[in-house]
């Protein structure tokens, strides 16, 4: 394996870029964030992205790969690998629709079907691009692992998920899979990446199956509620629980990439969440391809010296990165920044903790530009609240809803749990500043539509048509959202109180 919308609709419109300067300049989508937001239609989101040929359905793969594969951007860079040695591999959109077509015809011809779960165990290398959407052409459920898994992890996930496939390194494979493989029954692929002719015993040479493997045809026609991906969640406060995604998640991440991101084909864009995580697979993965950028794949754990190197080496333009990442930087002193031109970075974006003042006036100190914090959670399937480009941000407050989300504070009780009101629905607190759980109404596409296995606990979830985040915050006069802390596990029921007993429909 090697590595038009009509002008008339504000809510996909693509800003204009300034391409003759050597870090272009794209406007923001959102100047005026309240007519974006009033005008928004999820449905003429859709319109944008293409749909499979012929209108026979909907496909995250073409979206995120085919589509420009057979257009403009056939020769453009997809990925760009970076080696811990400093060489890079680029892989082109017609070369990565190449090899994910490759992967689903090994699926294929591996008895891989529609549905069937395909597991992934590998660090950030173009391999687990190349699976997540070449299992996705096939019609097949990608599910991603974090390589850190000890035995027992992988075992309950592979085991919860019914994996029947899995993508690996023959060193994951001996440390994490290996002990357990008698455990698995429906485990009944292992394909090696780095077999090199002689895979384990109970493994395939996945090197060679792509070698000798025929195109694989037209992609597998999904409907748009058809599972494509299956995220579980660390399982920090119980069992990991499945959490399911469709195929129509694509229009959240294309909102997601568009406004939280402000992403262009000319962007090169680096995400350095673990792939083996929800934001790494759906903002690391599909979110940039989507777009048409160039996703830098990082191989390894960059210190603050190589972090560096690669931002300014890469010419990165758009950084997805977390608070630990900032805090490192930060930690390493001044003059280790000032050593690298970081002139081609225009925006930078952070996620999965709280981004505190300190860091964030450092940040902008340091890159000549404010961090932009977002908010997501594995069951929201993308960023559901950001600090926008071109919009005033709040230090430390986690931003305002995307377009197309409907975002609410419900009033709680002492411990944090939600309080039914006398119709035993939900109470919204509408007043400023006052604490409450951060609720959703359920009708973003990349919503989970359900927990594997578990679907008194989905239905706990949502009260009223309202998903519960578990989340305590307070919202303030200009609608920007404060995270004041973690609630009680919307999940788990108080003494005499449940879920709304029926799944939401998510489509509108």
């Amino acid at each position: 394996m090697t590595a038009g919308s009509n002008a008339s609709d504000p809510a996909p419109a693509r800003p204009p870029l300034d391409t003759d300067s050597a870090s272009f300049v794209v406007r923001s989508t959102l100047v005026d964030y309240g007519q974006v937001y009033a005008e928004f239609s999820w449905d003429r989101v859709r319109q944008v992205l293409s749909g499979l040929p012929d209108g026979r359905g909907v496909n995250i793969a073409h979206e995120a790969v085919d589509r420009h594969a057979a257009g403009a951007l056939a020769g453009h860079d997809a990925l760009r690998f970076v080696r811990t040695d400093g060489t890079t591999h680029p892989l082109s959109y017609a070369e990565l629709a190449e090899q994910t077509g490759r992967f689903a015809s090994v699926l294929q011809r591996l008895g891989i079907e529609r549905a069937d779960r395909v597991f992934s165990l590998c660090g950030r290398i173009p391999e687990l691009f190349v699976a997540a959407l070449g299992t996705l052409k096939n019609g097949s459920v990608f599910c991603p692992m974090f390589s850190g898994f000890d035995p027992e992890q992988g075992r309950q996930r592979l085991k919860r998920g019914s994996g029947r496939a899995l993508v690996t390194t023959r060193e994951l494979y001996r440390e994490t899979v290996a002990p357990v493989r008698a455990e698995l029954p429906e485990l009944v692929q292992v394909l090696l990446i780095d077999a090199d002719g002689e895979p384990d015993p109970g493994t395939v040479d996945l090197v060679a199956l792509m070698r000798d493997a025929p195109p694989y045809g037209d992609i597998m026609a999904m409907q748009s509620e058809d599972m494509a991906m299956l995220h579980f969640t660390s399982g920090t406060t119980g069992p990991p629980k499945g959490v399911v995604h469709v195929h129509d998640a694509v229009a959240s991440l294309y909102v997601a990439g568009l406004y939280a991101l402000g992403l262009h084909p000319k962007d090169v864009y680096w995400s350095t969440a673990d792939p083996g995580w929800v934001s790494g697979n759906s903002h690391g993965v599909i979110t940039p391809l989507v777009h048409g950028a160039t996703v830098l794949i990082v191989e390894g754990e960059p210190d603050a010296e190589r972090t560096y190197s690669v931002l300014a080496d890469q010419r990165v333009t758009v950084w997805y990165t977390t608070p630990s990442v900032l805090r490192m930087l930060m930690a390493a002193g001044p003059a280790l920044a000032a050593a690298h031109d970081l002139r081609a970075l225009r925006h930078v974006a952070s996620g999965g903790e709280p981004l505190d003042a300190e860091v964030f006036a450092w940040a902008q100190e340091t890159f000549g530009r404010p961090v932009h914090d977002t908010w997501r959670q594995t069951e929201t399937g993308g960023i559901m609240l950001a600090n926008f480009p071109g919009s005033p941000i709040r230090p430390g407050a986690l931003g305002r809803p995307l377009p197309g989300v409907q975002a609410a504070v419900l009033l709680t009780d002492a411990d944090g749990r939600f309080v039914r009101g006398d119709d035993g629905g939900v109470v919204l607190v509408t007043e400023p500043g006052a604490i409450g759980e951060l609720a959703f109404r359920a009708d973003w596409p990349s919503m989970f539509r359900g927990y594997l296995r578990d679907d008194a606990r989905y239905r706990r979830r949502f009260v009223g048509g309202w998903y519960l985040t578990g989340d305590l915050v307070r919202r303030d006069a200009d609608g920007y959202y404060w995270f004041i802390g973690r609630g009680a596990d919307p999940a788990e029921p108080a003494p005499g109180q449940g879920g709304s007993g029926r799944a939401p429909n998510p489509r509108r």
